[in-house]
């Protein structure tokens, strides 16, 4: 399968380098080289620092991302099981780190439950509809951050929804 095989992948979920825009492909010879001529007239070439990061975390990275994956797992259950206790109905994700649950049960849409979570609360997250049409009825919400800064804001969502959505 080698000689039929493309990866394409990156280092910003992987190693926590998110917005650095530093990424790879394998496969192919060939294919590689075409992929090299098309890239080279159309990027510039990521900064030299982002690629001595991306050395540092193929090399070096491996003990730090099971630490991140541990806390993240931890992160994300948190967040999912105090969205499910306050009514907002959410499946847990297997990956990424943002969790999508259901508003359509608060009889507002996505926009006008994030625009009042945010004014009333000051709570951020984004409207469902964004992503498309079958993301109405939803808000993502991320889970990057500290369980202190979680604790916080599912304290607040619960707070406003306990308000506005019995």
């Amino acid at each position: 399968m080698m000689d039929h095989t493309i990866v394409i992948s990156g280092f910003s979920k992987s190693f926590a380098m998110t917005g650095w825009r530093l990424g790879y492909a394998a496969g192919p010879v060939e294919i590689i080289k075409a992929m090299t001529k098309i890239h080279q007239y159309t990027m510039m070439c990521a900064p030299t620092m982002a690629q001595h990061g991306a050395i540092e975390a193929l090399r070096n990275g491996n003990e730090s991302v099971k630490e991140m994956r541990t806390s993240y797992k931890q992160r994300r259950n948190f967040v999912v099981k105090a969205l499910n206790e306050m009514g907002l109905a959410c499946h847990l994700p297997g990956g990424a780190f943002y969790v999508f649950p259901s508003v359509k049960a608060t009889g507002y849409s996505s926009e006008e439950f994030a625009q009042m979570l945010l004014e009333e609360e000051r709570v951020a997250v984004v409207p469902g509809h964004v992503f498309g049409e079958s993301g109405e009825g939803y808000i993502r919400c991320s889970y990057a951050t500290s369980i202190k800064q979680l604790d916080e804001a599912m304290k607040r969502m619960n707070r406003f929804v306990q308000k506005h959505c019995k």
